[in-house]
């Protein structure tokens, strides 16, 4: 084969090509320390570097975004459940101090202080945000769980479930004294039949009390088919005779009182001013044996500061604004994070897992229960210093006085029963509670753990993919200057080559 010069000439110039474009590539890996710099240059380093890259950046959206957004809201919760803990066990050591205890004008006094302040900050835990983020009301991370204000204006339609587990015994007195007004009235005295008497009936409680007027209809049982029927066509066994519930919804609870607190075994008496429910003996009795579900529908009108908002808790309607209602569903909101690949985890604890509607209205039935054992000995202690001064000196008002007196310590000594029993009875309901709460803690714990591993293993997992990005498009720039050192050196050797076989010409061979 004949090799001429033209062909040595484009062989070297190939070749030296080829080494220069070697120096080249080196050159530029040694300036980024990249293995390539254009997908062309290796294919499949590039496809690895793109997945990686792609894994790369989800995991760092869940380790440095997520999972620190996740322990920031479940820190809030915590803090906010370790204080609703801390309030409730204080209510029940009142409580215990209540039943217990005989209590003196300034226990009653502390007592009442402290349930109202209790009262207030139970709920305002519940108020606990997170960036903004109301972290205990579902979905609806922009309202708050209570009104922040009065709202005399707006109104709600409400459906509350209620079962045969919510009857309750519920203590009502009557004949309460009214002090005489003037000698007069001292020498009325008290007739016994005056006397102040207690009444102990069943009731259920609905979560509100200032309710708007409603009709039997509104009031309804679950039949045994699922279905809702009217409470006043329920059909059961009083006494000898089969009878239908008997449910009143138009009388006022003044007028009942001044009735004497009667109720008939098989009625239902609704009042709208305390939202009671009071049952006779033979009704309750039934709807406790036949475990009988109920739901009561009704509107209100008017709310104070701190009382929970209905859509929290209940399928309800806003109907401030009657040509635009709001309509709200309730139902399980769990909000969940992304916090690994194929993984999330719920956030959120929702305030209908862990206050009850009844915390506040239980608190305030305790208040009122001291402030009627206050209000009692108070009449007593005035009634014994009218007892001492001298226009009521003559036998006639002692005597009458005596009267007055001895109707104020019954009332008294029935008000102080009455609290020690409420405060008993309020050991148990906050007993539960805070049980409801420690059981919420410790769900959150658990979720915690679980967010605390995953970061572990999502910490790992960076490096890991970090190290794997690094290997597969980094390169050492020891290697580099090694390669390029031998790459320069046989760019050189290229050219002195061919100089030298290019220098050689025909001329040189004649």
């Amino acid at each position: 084969m004949r090799v001429t010069n033209s062909m040595i000439s484009k062989n070297s110039m190939s070749n030296m090509n080829n080494n220069k474009l070697n120096v080249s590539k080196l050159n530029n890996q040694m300036s980024s320390q990249k293995k390539i710099l254009r997908p062309s240059e290796d294919p499949v380093i590039a496809i690895r570097a793109l997945r990686l890259r792609s894994n790369l950046n989800e995991l760092n959206q869940y380790f440095e975004r997520n999972i620190p957004d996740a322990q920031s809201w479940l820190e809030v919760t915590e803090g906010a459940l370790d204080n609703m803990e801390k309030i409730l066990d204080s209510v029940y050591k009142k409580c215990d101090q209540g039943a217990n205890d005989t209590l003196s004008e300034k226990d009653r006094a502390a007592i009442l202080k402290d349930l109202e302040s209790a009262r207030h900050q139970i709920y305002a835990e519940g108020n606990a945000d997170c960036i903004g983020r109301t972290v205990f009301t579902g979905y609806k991370t922009n309202s708050k769980l209570t009104f922040s204000e009065d709202e005399n204006d707006t109104k709600y339609e409400i459906s509350e479930k209620l079962s045969y587990k919510d009857i309750e015994e519920e203590r009502f007195y009557g004949n309460l004294v009214d002090l005489p007004a003037s000698s007069q009235d001292v020498l009325e005295g008290v007739a016994i039949e005056d006397m102040p008497q207690d009444y102990t009936h069943k009731r259920i409680r609905l979560s509100y009390e200032g309710l708007d007027d409603l009709s039997p209809e509104n009031i309804k049982y679950i039949d045994e088919d699922g279905n809702e029927q009217y409470l006043s066509d329920l059909e059961f066994q009083s006494g000898n005779r089969v009878v239908f519930a008997n449910v009143t919804t138009t009388k006022s609870y003044s007028e009942w009182a001044k009735e004497g607190y009667r109720v008939g075994a098989n009625e239902a008496i609704f009042f709208k001013e305390t939202g009671e429910l009071i049952l006779g003996d033979d009704l309750a009795n039934y709807l406790g044996s036949s475990k009988t579900e109920l739901s009561i529908d009704y509107s209100k009108q008017g709310f104070k500061k701190g009382e929970l908002r209905p859509e929290h808790y209940f399928n309800c309607k806003d109907v401030t604004d009657a040509n635009h209602p709001i309509t709200y569903t309730k139902s399980n909101q769990e909000i969940q994070f992304t916090i690994a690949f194929n993984q999330s985890l719920t956030v959120n604890t929702q305030a209908s897992d862990v206050l009850d509607t009844g915390i506040g209205r239980d608190i305030d039935e305790m208040a009122n229960v001291v402030e009627a054992a206050v209000a009692a000995h108070d009449k007593v202690d005035k009634l014994k210093a009218m007892k001492k001064e001298t226009q009521y000196a003559d036998p006639e008002y002692q005597e009458a006085l005596d009267e007055w007196i001895e109707a104020a310590e019954k009332e008294a000594a029935y008000a102080d029963d009455n609290l020690q029993k409420t405060f008993a009875h309020g050991m148990t309901k906050f007993q539960e509670y805070k049980k409801q709460v420690t059981l919420a803690r410790t769900d959150l714990g658990s979720r915690e753990d679980r967010l605390n591993l995953t970061n572990n293993r999502m910490s790992n997992q960076q490096a890991t993919f970090e190290n794997l990005k690094a290997r597969n498009e980094d390169k050492e720039l020891s290697d580099i200057i090694i390669e390029f050192t031998a790459a320069y050196n046989a760019y050189q050797a290229s050219l002195q080559a061919s100089a030298k076989a290019n220098g050689q010409t025909l001329l040189n061979y004649l």
